[in-house]
């Protein structure tokens, strides 16, 4: 099992529609005893919350978010957790609205890598 989501930052590896969680936008996991929670913001979004359990590298939520639009909508997401090679936690999630018609897939991804180049030149010389 890849290590805990615990105060990490992930952002989206791409844009999705307009109005939807994009780039610009910042999730910040919380994660205790197989619960999985985030806030999420930034982009489109104004405010977003996520809400559900973890068993072993799968996630399985349900996300509620503000557009800046005005608009409320609401979906279900089940992900997969990965570690990179660099050590950074990535998430391939498959998505569903809830709220609306749509579904698709997406990757977020852990936003720096625990080991910079810096460090990793250092670890490998020393080994």
């Amino acid at each position: 099992m890849a290590r805990s989501l615990d105060g990490l930052v992930l952002a989206p590896v791409a844009d999705q529609a307009p109005g939807q969680v994009g780039t610009g936008t910042r999730f910040t996991y919380h994660e205790k005893d197989g619960e999985i929670w985030a806030e999420y913001a930034g982009g489109d979004i104004v405010r977003g919350r996520l809400l559900g359990t973890r068993e072993g590298d799968r996630l399985d939520f349900r996300y509620v978010q503000l557009g800046r639009d005005g608009t409320t909508s609401g979906g279900h997401c089940v992900s997969d957790v990965v570690e990179l090679s660099d050590g950074r936690l990535r998430l391939e999630e498959t998505w569903e609205w809830e709220s609306r018609t749509g579904s698709g897939a997406s990757v977020v991804e852990q936003g720096e890598p625990l080991v910079g180049p810096a460090q990793a030149a250092r670890v490998e010389r020393s080994g």
